[in-house]
């Protein structure tokens, strides 16, 4: 006689877990478990003792700030299968209106039973690391974003301005020399300085260490291919790799495009077709990375200033992207499409390109887990 696989669904947040199963088929026994502690040995406790009764489990929880050790965890532990929903996919009743941790989980493994549930990918643990890292130089980036503008702010309502390009040494050297008619302001003043000086050279260092941790690096292949593609640096090429993993998880272009935001939403009815602006429901990092990348096909094409020794065909690739995108952009800004619309849809194209260059240089070994 087979065995029937469960369904549990787990809401978990820093405090606790709730623990909901959903038995057989649909209309089949729902029960509520409880709460237990949000630790692993508590979990863990808790999955054997449903396994005393049940052993196949197929388990569900959303994605969150709570990570993916839990994940990691189950998928460790014989007879139990484990995924990571995502939020923004689950179907939610519009006339409910209370919603609780035990309702949740109850929610979540009548969900996971009858297959409603979208999994996402769920790096390993050396990729996530690696993505921390690169998310923290965002962080960095933001920081001294801030620090910038709170100086140009104050020298603003002084009505002291700069003549030339800023933020450049020329320009610091400006800032350092400035004087105010009261301590009070210059103490204030130099504090600022220092903070623009701390977030800077925090950016710097962990720009350093992205370079250093890629050649071992297991994407570090994917890294070397994006450079070849007019618009992307060492970085931002690290920046889509550590975001959207190996691209060639994904079955084609179109489904790449729609995980980063990239594709049309749209609103049709009966014969009324209506598209409106860009859906940005993926990856807000990667589609960032891209749109800032797609900015250099609105110059004309030049020669690629890298070269892949060895890989003509992501040579070929690269020349490609340069004539289509740049001959596109051109193409719609004719047209008397709006600069950003033009850019958006250049960036979608791009992302195929990031698509065809993985294929073309990764390993011959590839992860086909859906997005």
């Amino acid at each position: 006689m087979l065995e029937t696989t469960v369904f549990v669904g787990l809401d978990t947040d820093k405090a606790g877990i709730d623990i909901a199963v959903a038995e057989g088929e649909i209309g089949g026994e729902v029960r509520y478990l409880g709460r237990i502690a949000a630790t692993a040995a508590g979990l863990s406790k808790a999955i054997k003792k449903v396994q005393e009764r049940h052993p196949r489990l197929a388990i569900v929880y959303e994605a969150g700030p709570c990570g993916y050790g839990i994940y990691r965890r189950l998928n460790a532990m014989p007879g139990v299968v484990c995924q990571v929903a995502a939020p923004s996919l689950i179907p939610r009743r519009a006339g409910v209106r209370v919603k609780t941790n035990r309702r949740d989980a109850i929610a979540l493994a009548k969900l996971h039973r009858a297959g409603e549930l979208t999994a996402i990918w769920v790096p390993d643990a050396a990729h996530e690391a690696m993505r921390d890292l690169v998310r923290a130089r965002g962080q960095a980036m933001a920081d001294l974003t801030r620090h910038r503008q709170r100086i140009a702010g104050f020298l603003l309502r002084q009505e002291v301005g700069y003549v030339g390009k800023p933020w450049t040494k020329a320009h610091r050297l400006y800032l350092t020399g400035l004087t105010f008619a009261f301590p009070a302001q210059q103490r204030m003043w130099t504090e600022l300085l220092t903070a623009l000086d701390q977030a800077k050279a925090r950016r710097e260092r962990l720009d350093q260490l992205i370079g250093e941790q890629i050649p071992s690096w297991s994407l570090a292949w994917l890294v070397e291919a994006l450079i070849v593609l007019r618009g992307f640096q060492r970085l931002s090429a690290a920046i889509v790799a550590a975001e959207i993993g190996d691209p060639r998880r994904f079955s084609s272009p179109t489904q790449l495009m729609g995980f980063l935001g990239l594709t049309a939403s749209e609103d049709s009815t009966g014969e009324k077709r209506r598209q409106g602006g860009l859906t940005k429901t993926g990856n807000s990092r990667a589609r960032k990375t891209l749109i800032e990348a797609a900015w250099t096909y609105a110059r004309a094409a030049k020669p690629s200033e890298h070269q892949a020794a060895g890989q003509p065909a992501l040579v070929a690739i690269a020349d490609k992207a340069r004539h289509r995108l740049s001959l596109r952009y051109r193409s719609l800004r004719i047209a008397g499409k709006r600069q950003t619309v033009a850019i958006a849809a250049v960036a979608r194209e791009l992302a195929g390109f990031v698509w065809a260059a993985a294929h073309a240089a990764g390993p011959k070994v590839a992860d086909k887990t859906a997005a």
